[in-house]
């Protein structure tokens, strides 16, 4: 029989914020086993609840640290990731708010793949669109497109005509919708 409310009260809170604030769902899902695990429950019973294996339980009641939430997070994920140094995010920040012609490009604007490309080349760490792609979203940047408007470029003349007729056709259209 499995040994019941062997965790503190500030690890059991710990773990509770953990489960409730945790990005990751693999870290939630870890910490969520270690409660479990508390409340007495076998194994067997926590991996049925969970949907998980029966090894993955055993594995993180052993190896999981209540005392340290960064034992629940598991090394494999990191990927690559680990390549962008805080220099190198540093200088992404700082480039992608420039424009690509202020560096001497002939680009209208930055893509991720293009910002790796030229990072590449001038940091030496060579990363693909897509982790250049989740290192700004982890940094919480929104880059919009500017939409660009070819007004300036009409006869304002031939504007006001087709104003005056598209209004003509809607006031018909709202008074007798059959000529349509």
């Amino acid at each position: 029989m499995p040994v019941r409310n062997y965790l503190s009260q500030m690890q059991q809170a710990n773990l509770q914020k953990a489960v409730r604030e945790s990005e990751d769902r693999h870290t939630r899902q870890r910490a969520l086993i270690l409660l479990l695990r508390n409340d007495g429950k076998t194994y067997e019973e926590i991996s049925a609840f969970l949907n998980c294996s029966y090894r993955s339980v055993a594995h993180w009641c052993v190896e999981g640290n209540p005392d340290d939430l960064e034992s629940l997070r598991d090394g494999r994920s990191e990927g690559n990731y680990r390549k962008a140094t805080p220099a190198y995010i540093e200088q992404l920040m700082r480039v992608v708010e420039q424009s690509p012609s202020e560096l001497g490009y002939e680009l209208g604007r930055w893509t991720a793949e293009r910002l790796a490309v030229y990072l590449a080349e001038n940091t030496g760490i060579a990363l693909s669109g897509m982790q250049v792609r989740r290192i700004l979203k982890q940094k919480k940047y929104v880059y919009l497109w500017a939409k660009y408007s070819l007004e300036d470029k009409q006869n304002p003349q031939h504007r006001q005509a087709f104003r005056a007729e598209l209004r003509q056709k809607l006031a018909v259209s709202v008074q007798e919708p059959a000529k349509l």
